[in-house]
């Protein structure tokens, strides 16, 4: 490449350079290595739902540490706190004033309440746990607020004993029907479920319960558990995660829950989960895209890092396509110019001696010397070989007029 090239590219390469600088400027910080999860007890479905998705994300280069609570209400605490960077979150725990900093991934599986009553208890409804004497999860739980929001739209709140699990005559539990705890109790004898009569009633006044059925049979065929079909109210496990959460690591997280919670369970059919059809808390941007796009199209394809480094700097393409569009198209002009002005610059000198060799009173000796000084500096040009053919007409031209300045 001539000089001259190198030249006419110098000038928008800077412009350009100077244009990355500054989006460069707006660009994501690279993903962090670790990210902090708070789920519940050891025994509970949410610490070994969090040790599945620590699994997926080592794989991708990312640590997660587990850490374990009294339950939801504790994990909304340390998220709105900046404690950890994700939490499991049982739906209907959620105030208004908590919704500040946090933004949620969707909802991951249903969460039945199940109510268990001894069996020497007549209890048909809610109702009929006036004077009983009740266990509703430890302090921090969110079981314990769903019940006392329950108690109190019964207006049972004052006429129930809280006491502890061994002592109580009415059990609630808000769990996955996978818990250790709930399949222990389902097999108890001693123990029966009570079937929420009016549990489209609950739904419409709570909005984020549903309810649904437990078929005959379908805890124990062999010994036909329940021995009648039962409904309960239940709510949904949310991840939740404070908004500055890095949007790749959020991809990811979509990406471990669509693995751990897509398959069908007792109460949720195949796919059905993770989804976006119970929000408590606005939705964050990058669930909102995977629920309607799926997962990145880079990360399909290309290791996490890679990808997550060109999708960070895609917002560097804006400076690239406004530079380099235009100057693709005034580019090849001004290059033609240059080269061209390299020849044409001598064409005036040139005319100039021609139209003076017509003139009685005009110098030959000088006419001569201005004509061979030309001849010299256009030896030592170089043009690309496009130009070539140029360059020679111009020396065809002077050797013309050195003819008629020798014919006088």
């Amino acid at each position: 490449m001539s000089m001259t090239a190198i030249k006419t590219l110098v000038i928008p390469a800077l412009l350009t350079l100077i244009a990355f600088f500054i989006t460069f400027q707006f660009v994501d910080p690279a993903p962090p290595n670790s990210i902090r999860i708070t789920t519940g007890s050891e025994q509970g479905a949410y610490y070994k739902y969090a040790q599945r998705y620590k699994n997926y994300l080592m794989q991708f280069g990312i640590n997660v540490e587990v850490e374990k609570s009294s339950g939801s209400v504790e994990n909304l605490s340390k998220l709105g706190e900046r404690k950890v960077d994700v939490a499991f979150i049982q739906g209907g725990i959620v105030k208004a004033d908590d919704t500040n900093n946090l933004k949620s991934l969707g909802s991951l599986y249903y969460e039945p309440l199940w109510v268990f009553y001894r069996s020497d208890q007549v209890i048909n409804s809610l109702l009929d746990i006036r004077g009983k004497r009740v266990y509703w999860g430890e302090e921090g739980s969110g079981t314990q607020v769903l019940v006392s929001e329950l108690l109190s739209q019964n207006q049972l709140q004052d006429t129930v004993t809280p006491v502890s699990i061994a002592e109580a005559d009415v059990i609630f539990m808000v769990a996955a029907a996978t818990s250790e705890t709930v399949n222990q109790y389902l097999s108890d004898g001693s123990l029966n479920i009570l079937s929420f009569d009016r549990a489209e009633a609950y739904q419409r006044r709570l909005r984020y319960l549903t309810f649904v059925s437990i078929p005959r049979g379908m805890i124990d065929l062999s010994r036909d558990l329940p021995a009648e079909d039962k409904v309960t109210l239940a709510t949904t496990a949310n991840l939740v995660i404070n908004d500055d959460l890095h949007p790749a690591i959020q991809d990811l997280l979509l990406q471990a829950a669509a693995e751990v919670h897509s398959q069908a369970g007792w109460f949720e059919s195949q796919y059905e989960f993770p989804n976006d059809q119970f929000p408590e808390l606005p939705m964050s941007d990058e669930a909102k895209r995977y629920y309607k796009h799926g997962p990145p199209l880079l990360q399909k394809y290309l290791p996490f890092r890679i990808a997550s480094l060109i999708d960070r700097l895609k917002v560097m393409l804006l400076p690239l396509i406004l530079m380099l569009v235009p100057l693709m198209k005034i580019m090849p002009p001004i290059y033609t110019w240059r080269m061209r002005s390299k020849i044409y610059r001598w064409y005036q000198q040139l005319e100039l001696i021609d139209l003076a060799t017509d003139k009685a009173d005009s110098d030959v000796n000088d006419l001569k010397q201005q004509l061979n000084e030309i001849e010299q500096e256009v030896i030592h040009v170089e043009v690309p070989l496009s130009f070539a053919s140029q360059l020679y007409d111009l020396r065809q031209h002077i050797e013309l007029v050195k003819k008629r300045i020798a014919q006088g």
